[in-house]
């Protein structure tokens, strides 16, 4: 019987190559779709912001109705952590504002908070110690990295251990840090505020993500019963839509959020992930010609950064529109490929407003402060931009 022969297999390709330039892809997956961790809360795993904060601090929130946040993601500093204290310097350099509502009440994490593998033991050097002096609760939804567990592991072990705690306890590997664990009722979960909701979903292990039931069932729920007196933000770590030339936007996560919308008549005003390691912000002009925001917030310390596609060698100079192909037309508005960074969102009763701070990179000198990429204003009750001179 003659014997199996097998081809060899080099490389993938660049989500560029032959010259199609997409935005979302279905990529060839290499890793395989990991079982979730039971729930440590109750469903329907919600939040609520006002039992984290210090009680003068919410209080200070609803009475000047305005919440002030950082998000960022792929945060880990592995191998090369200078990075990564140099954007939690920068988050840092935001507070002490004169006012408790101006200062940010949270730092939102999009995921791979500790690489490769989301280990309990890499929770001090890649967590706890770089965010040691940040003033504020730290919040998250996994990443690729936090659950690709190694053979002898649990997958998510660390993250629950550290996001999913019962409650705030100090945690062994939080070293010296007095960071206690977050209380976040399970690995997809809403976080409640007096002025938006983060709908945070777990996209899993597989490259460009896979989420299954019951987590869809329960989008599908917090999409229909959540309030719409304040802003819906659905939260993930692989991104809908990205022009990065390293992973692309998923055609898989595209799909889930469709599904939902489709099934409940309702879109998230914001769509918020990380995975590619830059920043940048799209927008979706829908059918009744309303916009959305997706954001890719991915330079959150990881040494690699992720550069956007070029176009005969040339790189993108935004506003760019692109096609999906499968629907609404997409614009990639401003990116930033070549510098780490964080966001500062300020939410109120009519706007959303993101602020994207880049910090020095390492050879730079660590005094510079940090500077303003990108200001955008967003009217999330008529889903329209607001027109400000940075962005003009």
């Amino acid at each position: 019987m003659p014997k199996k022969t097998h081809a060899h297999q080099f490389a993938r390709p660049r989500p560029s190559a032959k010259g199609k330039y997409p935005l979302h892809i279905q990529p060839q997956r290499n890793t395989h779709y990991r079982n979730l961790p039971k729930p440590t809360g109750s469903y329907p795993f919600e939040l609520d912001l006002k039992t984290i904060l210090p009680p003068d601090h919410y209080k200070a929130i609803v009475q000047k109705k305005k919440l002030v946040l950082h998000m960022n993601g792929d945060m880990g500093g592995i191998k090369y952590d200078v990075p990564q204290i140099l954007v939690a310097k920068g988050m840092e350099a935001d507070f002490d504002q004169a006012a408790a509502a101006d200062n940010p009440s949270f730092l939102y994490i999009v995921g791979d908070c500790v690489y490769f593998n989301g280990e309990v033991k890499d929770y001090y050097s890649q967590f706890y110690q770089p965010y040691e002096y940040y003033p504020a609760p730290i919040f998250a939804v996994p990443g690729n990295h936090d659950g690709e567990n190694l053979p002898d592991d649990e997958s998510l072990k660390g993250f629950v251990r550290n996001f999913c705690a019962m409650h705030p306890e100090k945690m062994p590997e939080s070293g010296d840090c007095p960071r206690t664990a977050m209380t976040q009722p399970n690995v997809y979960w809403t976080l409640s505020t007096p002025l938006v909701n983060f709908v945070g979903l777990y996209s899993n292990v597989p490259e460009g993500g896979e989420i299954k039931p019951p987590q869809t069932d329960w989008l599908v729920s917090q999409l229909k019963n959540l309030p719409d007196d304040r802003p819906l933000i659905v939260t993930l770590h692989h991104p809908i839509y990205s022009a990065d030339n390293y992973h692309s936007g998923s055609t898989h996560m595209k799909k889930v959020l469709e599904a939902a919308v489709a099934s409940t008549g309702r879109h998230p005003e914001m769509v918020i992930a990380g995975h590619v390691h830059n920043y940048q912000r799209l927008t979706k002009v829908m059918k009744d010609e309303s916009q959305i925001p997706y954001l890719v917030t991915g330079a959150g310390g990881y040494h690699n950064l992720h550069s956007i596609m070029k176009v005969n060698g040339a790189p993108m100079v935004a506003p760019v529109v692109f096609d999906d192909k499968e629907g609404d037309p997409v614009t990639l508005e401003k990116y930033c490929d070549d510098h780490h960074g964080f966001l500062r969102m300020e939410i109120t009763k009519t706007l959303v407003s993101g602020k994207y701070y880049t910090v020095p990179r390492p050879h730079e000198p660590y005094t510079k402060p940090s500077k303003l990429i990108d200001y955008f204003e967003f009217d999330w009750r008529k889903k329209r931009y607001v027109p400000n001179a940075l962005s003009a």
